[in-house]
């Protein structure tokens, strides 16, 4: 199979995730006035109830058949037979998902009040585990994916115009969110013939997939409830004003976390097949390239969402949510834990089949999270949730490279890493500099915003240049010579 460029995966990756963090930009403020507060409340009650359902039949498939399936991507018997594998594994828990969720609207009456917003939601547990979308990601094939998105969301925001128009309308919108987020699913099956040949099968390996997802899907659940816990702390601890703070800061610091994401992702079914196939130093060669680059953007990018966080919340909260400024520039600092724990969790401990290890991360990090939650929101509010984020980051990201360290600690000892964490030290303070002087000189609060932004790039990209960054000096040799 030809490799694809992990730089142009990597791109292509961010174009989506920033896809999907505008399409809600674009169409709530609209929404949020059209279905009034009711309207808005059923769907996202419906929403919430249905996320859970999602989680179950999803299972933690998608981590393990990307790591999996990319150690047999090579051989066509080998991954027909994977892969029929796993979706039948998709189909019995999505079967699971789908009993527990007619059990609960049994269960629960005053569920039935939501049944048909609740139904419509309930078509994404299907859809989703229809698209096998893992398959396209062991492939690498994030071009069909990128524009799969485009086309479906470009058809969802025309959609939303023209069906949801006054507040009964929230069946509606609900509609056209599930389309939006699952709508090319059905073509993804098919599509996916190309690759390789899926059946529901009964001759499932039990034994060997059933131990290792249940392992992830285990640390799935204990992030979520850490992700969770915060927002459901503050509102029982404190109130719903102190919530909307702690939530506009929360939603910022995930859109970040979000984009750089991508940085790493895709690199993931390459970091397992050279794993799998035995090719250590090609891994270790990807893994440094990625770490080095992934920290060339978070430290700018913290940096730059610190000195900015004000502005930010203004623009898109307005004054009433600068209460919360500072809870976003406590979570900057969370911001570099969370991004490293990301990068061994789904480069090293994931394509070296060391899930148990995740789970022992994720279940101390959510203990002391809701510990200090616990203690620290009555003093402190929405602050002390921030905080708790950044503590229960850096135990995640200490214990993930504790049970690492035999693959990284070269690459952690490396001049090579250290060189360029101070190079880029060095271009934040370039970023700290401009931030300070369009505030000083630029009157408005939106140009003031883009400027600062904009001349914080330039002058990180031109300090990187001066001091000879290898990654820096490799793009623009690749640009020279294409012009």
């Amino acid at each position: 199979m030809k490799k694809k460029s992990i730089g142009v995966n990597a791109f292509l990756n961010s174009i989506r995730n920033i896809l999907n963090i505008i399409f809600p930009l674009i169409t709530f403020p609209y929404v949020s006035r059209v279905l009034q507060v009711n309207g808005i409340g059923k769907y996202n009650f419906s929403q919430s109830v249905i996320s859970y359902f999602v989680l179950i039949a999803e299972l933690g498939i998608m981590p393990y058949a990307i790591r999996e399936g990319a150690r047999y991507r090579d051989n066509q018997e080998q991954i027909n037979n994977f892969c029929s594998q796993i979706f039948s594994i998709n189909i019995i828990s999505t079967v699971i998902a789908y009993i527990l969720l007619f059990f609960c609207l049994f269960l629960f009456k005053n569920l039935r009040n939501y049944i048909l917003c609740i139904f419509i939601f309930s078509l994404q547990i299907f859809f989703t585990t229809l698209g096998t979308e893992w398959i396209y990601s062991i492939y690498e094939d994030y071009a069909y994916i990128t524009f799969r998105s485009i086309i479906f969301q470009i058809i969802s925001i025309i959609l939303l115009f023209i069906f949801v128009r006054n507040k009964g309308d929230y069946l509606n919108y609900a509609l056209i969110t599930v389309f939006s987020s699952v709508g090319a699913n059905l073509l993804n099956f098919f599509n996916a013939r190309k690759y390789c040949v899926i059946r529901f099968t009964t001759h499932i390996e039990w034994n060997k997939h059933l131990k290792p997802i249940l392992l992830i899907f285990a640390s799935l659940v204990t992030a979520t409830i850490y992700i969770n816990s915060d927002i459901t702390l503050l509102g029982i601890i404190k109130n719903d004003y102190i919530v909307g703070l702690y939530s506009v800061s929360s939603k910022i610091y995930s859109i970040i976390k979000t984009l750089l994401t991508s940085v790493y992702i895709v690199a993931v079914p390459r970091l397992s097949l050279y794993l799998g196939k035995g090719k250590k130093d090609n891994y270790l060669q990807l893994l440094s390239s990625i770490t080095i680059n992934l920290l060339l953007l978070i430290l700018p990018a913290m940096i730059g969402l610190f000195m900015l966080s004000r502005n930010i919340i203004l623009i898109l909260s307005g004054k009433s949510y600068l209460a919360g400024t500072t809870s976003l520039q406590i979570l900057c600092f969370a911001l570099i834990f969370a991004m490293l724990s990301g990068d061994l969790y789904e480069c090293v401990l994931i394509p070296s089949r060391r899930e148990k290890y995740i789970l022992i991360g994720a279940t101390v990090s959510s203990t002391v999270n809701l510990i200090l939650n616990i203690i620290l929101i009555p003093l402190w509010g929405q602050n002390a949730a921030a905080l708790s984020t950044v503590v229960a980051e850096f135990i995640t990201c200490l214990i993930d490279g504790y049970f690492s360290k035999d693959l990284i600690s070269n690459i952690v000892k490396s001049k090579k890493l250290f060189k360029n964490i101070i190079q880029s030290l060095i271009g934040c303070i370039g970023i700290i500099v401009m931030c300070i002087l369009c505030d000083a000189y630029i009157n408005s609060l939106v140009l003031k915003t883009i400027f600062s932004v904009l001349f914080s790039v330039i002058i990180y990209v031109i300090i990187l240049l001066i001091e000879k960054n290898e990654v820096v000096m490799y793009l623009f040799g690749k640009l020279k010579n294409k012009f």
